[in-house]
């Protein structure tokens, strides 16, 4: 097992493949969306095994204390996963793991290092057939897309009111955004914008395609700045948002919902989503 401060492009690319391995014999990708985009920078630590690629496991360290780590198809139940582990936890005892799908062998490792589940992340999908045409705004407001180069900061600032005590979107920055804008599945088009009477960004509503082939879409991100809540805006660019991918021609739509978040999952109940997976974090009890 050998630590790393920064990877090169061979060794981020090899992680990339790494996860794509996992992901065809497991179903859910083992990594999640900021340790993907972190493989190329140096806000992460990381542990491999082997010392170079191709790499037969891999664990990441973010700044904030959350891990994920993931052992090639071929090479487990050889231990692998579980000095990844601890590698991780002699770096930060109160390391969080993700587990993406909640699968059994995450389950058994978690219990074996005496870590317990302390948050769920619900995934919700519902069809996209039978998507009503995209409502009127309030009275008050009106809808436009996002514009780069013009609307990044006001966008940072009305995420950062509505996701304060969001523990990963909270700390959304104009890095990151740019990180994300830069993607090849970003489209501006997707990116809905409320505003009210005077200009000021009210709602927003962020939709993503990662694979067109798929027939799947996401409600990627649905934000409204604090001042504007309990007026409905949130509903409005869920259904705008919704009516979009619907007009691609997607079979399927889905989201990440806190499983704790009883509002926000009647909101989406009400909508039409059901369960459809769940990724755990463990951690030692404090």
């Amino acid at each position: 097992m050998t630590p790393h401060e920064a990877l090169t492009p061979d060794a981020a690319a090899s992680v990339r493949e790494l996860a794509r391995r996992s992901t065809g014999a497991d179903g859910p990708s083992p990594l999640g969306e900021d340790f993907l985009l972190a493989l190329d920078g140096t806000t992460h630590r990381h542990l491999t095994e082997p010392e170079g690629p191709p790499f037969a496991g891999y664990a990441g360290l973010a700044p904030d204390g959350s891990a994920e780590l993931t052992v090639d198809p071929g090479h487990r139940r050889q231990g692998i996963g579980r000095r990844l582990a601890e590698g991780v936890l002699a770096r930060d005892p109160a390391a969080r793991f993700w587990a993406h799908g909640d699968l059994p062998p995450a389950r058994s490792l978690a219990a074996s290092l005496g870590l317990e589940r302390v948050r769920e992340l619900l995934v919700l999908r519902r069809p996209l057939d039978g998507v009503p045409t995209a409502p009127e705004p309030p009275e008050g407001y009106r809808l436009r897309t996002f514009v780069p180069g013009q609307d990044e900061e006001a966008l940072l600032a009305i995420n950062a009111a509505a996701f304060v005590d969001h523990p990963e979107q909270g700390r959304l920055d104009r890095a990151g955004l740019d990180r994300r804008t830069g993607q090849p599945w970003f489209d501006a088009a997707g990116l809905f914008l409320v505003e009210d009477e005077g200009g000021e960004l009210a709602a927003f509503h962020w939709t993503k395609v990662a694979d067109p082939s798929s027939g799947i879409g996401e409600v990627y991100v649905v934000g409204v700045a604090p001042g504007h809540q309990g007026r409905g805006l949130g509903g409005y660019a869920t259904a705008v948002g919704l009516a979009h991918l619907a007009g691609l021609g997607l079979d399927t739509v889905e989201l990440y919902v806190e499983g704790d978040n009883t509002p926000a999952l009647a909101t989406y109940d009400r909508a039409g989503f059901v369960r459809h997976a769940v990724h755990s974090m463990y951690a030692r009890a404090r």
